[in-house]
């Protein structure tokens, strides 16, 4: 049967920038191996299938799939759907919730009104995030991204697991030109990462542009070796900055860089508050931008 599809562009104000996302509408009877089917057609890093909601009170329930296999929560998606939604409700500004597998999402939309193909999205992130203690070497992760050990680190900053759903490696890099020169080597990956280099999110200050942090993510694991731009480990951000720094009751906004060496530039907007020392909750927005629509005949 016919089901109409849109891709997006995420994570930025203008086409061809941000991360590539691809939404099939009216995803009512399709099983999960048509979806996996439909994602790797689609080549992107994620797809995302909308369906009705198991709550009418909710907007929305989408599926996501890389293509490799599904995924409980991500980003992107996320943000790019909810513009999506929008859009297509002709809703100028205004919030919903959609349901994903990890829960409920809150999404805040914002668009240009009826008739406009591009818009905004901030949703709080389903889950605070967790850190995990890993016995991982500076040395180890050199090798595996062919930097030296001395490019590895900065400041407190040292290297992590922290997920808000979706777990990543966080490694911090010296610098930017660390930043520009990191190259996974897939037999390093293997032998010094194991299963902790599946996401592997890398990040720096930003001492150049007007961002807080540039940041780079390798997902050999999830089908896709290097990602524009990555939300579920935005969400994730605020654990491993308030492992290694030190910030006071409030919100705080970040501004996290990414894709800048794919020839994609993509920006992110992290807010997060932290009450009696302890992260509270965490928003991930940015933009997206209607690029193609079209119909899937299956």
């Amino acid at each position: 049967m016919p089901r109409r599809y849109v891709t997006l562009d995420v994570f930025t104000t203008r086409p061809f920038g941000g991360n590539p996302l691809a939404v099939v509408l009216d995803a009512q009877g399709m099983d999960e191996a048509a979806m996996q089917q439909v994602a790797r057609e689609f080549n992107v890093s994620e797809t995302v299938f909308v369906l009705p909601p198991k709550n009418p009170a909710n907007k929305a329930r989408i599926r996501i799939f890389t293509v490799a296999h599904e995924m409980p929560f991500a980003g992107h998606p996320t943000v790019g759907a909810a513009v999506l939604l929008a859009l297509e409700g002709k809703m100028e500004k205004g919030s919903f919730t959609i349901e994903e597998q990890i829960g409920t999402i809150k999404c805040e939309v914002a668009t240009q009104g009826p008739g406009s193909r591009k818009g905004s999205a901030v949703f709080t992130a389903p889950r605070k995030g967790e850190l995990e203690e890993v016995n991982l070497s500076r040395a180890a992760c050199a090798d595996a991204l062919s930097l030296e050990p001395s490019d590895i680190g900065f400041d407190a900053h040292r290297p992590v697991v922290a997920s808000a759903g979706v777990p990543f490696l966080f490694v911090p890099l010296s610098n930017l030109t660390a930043l520009a020169r990191a190259r996974p080597d897939e037999a390093a990956f293997i032998a010094a990462l194991g299963a902790f280099g599946e996401a592997l999110y890398l990040y720096t200050p930003d001492e150049e542009g007007d961002a807080d942090f540039r940041a780079r993510m390798f997902s050999p694991g999830l089908g896709t070796e290097e990602d524009p731009a990555t939300g579920a480990a935005a969400a994730a951000f605020p654990t491993v900055l308030m492992d290694a720094e030190n910030r006071v009751d409030g919100h705080h906004k970040v501004r996290i860089d990414q894709g800048f060496e794919m020839g994609r530039p993509s920006r992110l907007d992290l807010g997060f508050t932290v009450k009696d020392g302890q992260l509270v909750e965490a928003t991930i927005g940015g933009g997206a931008v209607v690029i193609a629509e079209g119909v899937l005949h299956v």
